[in-house]
């Protein structure tokens, strides 16, 4: 089982830092990288391939550099970028196939692993038909079926679900759990729910840096006390939500329940709510002007 150690990594393009300083030890289990987009989540991961090479700082599997590594890092690594290249008129079977020998898995080997994982991923049943009739979720599910090809240690997935819908998102969520003992499995995402119920570790990035990371639970309970709900009239919720970070509103009767981030008690009569990781993500992502002058003194 591989280690990897980021050692302060940076990557600049031109005047723009797109990652800044990271350090992290990284073993067996699920790590959720959590960020808004442009935080530079894919940088890092294709920095982590090797794909792009660090201004500054070292990337170790194990105490060595992976340049150093070269093609032994590699067949550590299965990677699903957020656009894969296929080949559209390639039936899924042939193209699993012609990777299985540019990955140089063994002939012996190749037709038992491609059948291996058109069977995980759930396209056995289409695995003749050509690759351009695909919906999105089936080429999601061929990208995961690639990229663990060569029975990967290190699984990297970036945006693995964007554009999903949410019975695809769930199945693949499922089929990622499954094949995380034994590997390291790093997941980029904006969309919460994505690593909430299988990620061993959250990490939250933002502008390039590491900024909170720890489990689901440790992380949530960063924003204890900040968390609130509130019952108020139409206008006055139209109100809230444009000072506030607004996670849920929601029609009850006349009045309206809303469900907010803020540091301080955003108005008279809001009562503290247990957090959540998506209230966690609102508090470091979302863009608000907190207004709370003028509202945390008066029934709203």
């Amino acid at each position: 089982m591989p280690e990897l150690t980021l050692d302060r990594i940076s990557k600049h393009f031109k005047n723009k830092i797109a990652v800044d300083n990271v350090s992290l030890s990284l073993s067996e289990g699920v790590y959720g990288f959590l960020g808004a987009n442009g935080a530079g989540k894919t940088t890092l991961l294709r920095m982590i391939c090797g794909v792009l090479k660090p201004t500054a700082g070292e990337i170790r599997c194990n105490g060595i550099e992976i340049g150093k590594l070269d093609g032994d890092y590699r067949y550590l690594l299965g990677y699903l970028p957020q656009d894969f290249g296929y080949y559209p008129d390639f039936t899924a079977r042939r193209y699993l196939e012609y990777l299985a020998a540019c990955k140089a898995v063994p002939q012996s080997l190749a037709r038992e692993k491609v059948q291996e994982m058109l069977s995980l991923t759930g396209l056995s049943g289409d695995q003749k038909n050509k690759i351009r009739t695909f919906s999105g979720g089936m080429l999601r599910r061929l990208g995961i079926a690639q990229a663990l090809l060569n029975d990967p240690e290190i699984l990297i997935l970036d945006e693995p679900t964007s554009g999903l819908d949410p019975k695809e998102r769930i199945r693949f969520r499922n089929i990622i759990s499954s094949l995380s003992k034994g590997r390291i499995i790093l997941l980029s995402t904006h969309i919460v729910s994505d690593v909430e119920f299988i990620a061993d570790k959250i990490l939250l990035m933002k502008q390039g840096r590491i900024i909170q990371q720890g489990t689901v639970a440790e992380v949530t309970e960063s924003v204890k006390g900040k968390v609130w709900e509130y019952l108020a009239e139409p206008a006055a919720a139209i109100q809230m939500n444009d000072c506030f970070a607004v996670s849920n509103l929601k029609n009850e009767g006349d009045l309206v329940r809303l469900r907010l981030v803020s540091d301080k008690r955003p108005c008279e009569g809001a009562v503290l709510a247990k957090p959540g990781l998506e209230d966690v993500y609102l508090y470091h992502f979302e863009e608000v002007s907190e207004h709370v002058d003028n509202l945390e003194r008066r029934t709203l």
